[in-house]
């Protein structure tokens, strides 16, 4: 009688198993349907950081095609079903300063390249018709960010010449203060605030990307920056790499006020996949990241959750998600979940090409305002590596015009060799 028994239940556990497993492989045979028609458009990835760490952008020394010391290379892309994707032209906050834009620029051009390089694979786009033309020929719509308002130097020149290049988002900091706006360090104390969120200057920058048609991107910044932002823009603005700060209390990760605020706008919050922001722990699992999915969607409404992996740009990922050729399973997860096709659809594409299109119409409705052009006090960047041009300061020294260059230039470079 015990052995039949045992036999029994042995039967019965494998059915039991042999019947999950027909539902998971059921779940992603749907997702991969689902995002065949609507594939996903990641809001974040460095791997143009990595293109620089690694190769000093020097792109003829490295292949897209077999790159394997990264999250992210042309076969993970088609695997994961990646039809958009967001670049980061990122260079590091001790750039500020110094060349920072030169750095940038240096970036945006290694973004042109990819395109440049792989035609079959990558189409650089600026606009949401430029996504559906990507989607159409079944390649990546390739777009460019600009990841830290220390990039434009507190310029609108540069600003409006980012936009020129290609730039459609700014995230306007990073882990630094810009001598406009204050970012995420201020939450936790390691940061002193200098602008109270957004100074009038950064009001007018949040304004003039409006104008420009560029998507103002709100990941990195302090609590007060990003109410403050979502009060001044004219546009929804994004959270192109945040999660949800109730089911991990990091100063990166979007609060439940804040979430509402973005619901009222029709803004986006894309979901970050790095560990440290999913489980504030250095583990985590594909379905950790789920939990965010689902919390967002029930606090703001799917129509404001994305996807923002952030890969190559973070250390640690989730069991389950180890590169970008894991958003299938990502999606499985959400249909197993309750998810409907529709909100599917919205959370992978429909949600992030609404805001764009949103932020195109603003564009036009402000085309007939003058562009900013109202430089920022020169105290508010005054260093010995910066000239004072334009701003009518006089030098107080007496010196010949070149003995004061000369003296500048010697300045610069002992700051760069000891600073």
């Amino acid at each position: 009688m015990g052995t039949k028994y045992t036999m029994a239940l042995l039967g019965l556990l494998t059915l039991l198993v042999c019947e999950l497993v027909e539902v998971v492989n059921s779940n992603r045979t749907e997702a991969l349907r689902i995002m065949e028609n609507v594939p996903v458009i990641d809001g974040h990835n460095d791997l143009p950081w990595q293109l620089l760490s690694g190769f000093n952008n020097q792109m003829n020394k490295v292949d897209l095609v077999t790159l394997n010391t990264t999250h992210t290379n042309i076969p993970k892309l088609r695997e994961g079903r990646v039809g958009g994707q967001f670049w980061a032209a990122y260079v590091p906050c001790d750039t500020q300063g110094k060349d920072a834009v030169k750095r940038t620029l240096e970036q945006i051009d290694v973004i042109h390249q990819m395109c440049e390089r792989y035609p079959n694979d990558f189409l650089c786009v600026n606009s949401a018709d430029g996504i559906a033309e990507a989607f159409r020929t079944k390649k990546v719509a390739s777009l460019i960010g600009v990841e830290g308002g220390h990039s434009i130097d507190s310029s609108f020149g540069v600003l409006r010449t980012f936009y020129n290049l290609g730039v459609r988002y700014m995230t306007i900091t990073h882990s630094c203060n810009v001598p406009w706006v204050d970012n995420w360090l201020v939450d936790t104390g390691s940061d002193p605030a200098t602008s109270n969120g957004l100074s009038e200057y950064g009001r007018n920058v949040v304004l003039e990307m409006n104008r420009l048609g560029m998507i103002v991107d709100l990941s990195h910044v302090s609590l007060k920056t990003m109410k403050d932002a979502l009060e001044v823009s004219q546009a929804p603005v994004i959270f192109s790499h945040s999660s949800a700060y109730k089911l991990c209390n990091h100063a990166r990760n979007v609060p439940d006020d804040v979430l509402k605020i973005v619901k009222e706008k029709k803004g986006l919050v894309m979901v970050n996949f790095f560990n440290d922001y999913v489980t504030c722990s250095k583990v985590a699992k594909l379905s950790n990241v789920a939990d965010h999915f689902d919390y967002i969607k029930l606090i703001a409404g799917y129509e404001s959750v994305g996807f923002g992996g952030d890969y190559d740009g973070v250390p640690r990922v989730p069991e389950g998600l180890e590169d970008v050729s894991k958003y299938p399973d990502l999606v499985a997860e959400l249909l197993k979940r309750g998810w409907t096709e529709m909100e599917l659809e919205a959370a992978l594409a429909g949600n992030f090409i609404r805001v764009f299109k949103e932020v195109e119409q603003t564009s036009i409705r402000m085309s007939s305002e003058k562009p900013k052009d109202e430089p920022i006090a020169y105290k508010e960047i005054e260093s010995d590596c910066r000239t004072n041009y334009g701003y009518n300061i006089p030098s107080g020294t007496g010196a010949h015009p070149h003995v004061g260059k000369g003296l500048l230039l010697l300045m610069c470079l002992f700051y760069t060799l000891f600073a």
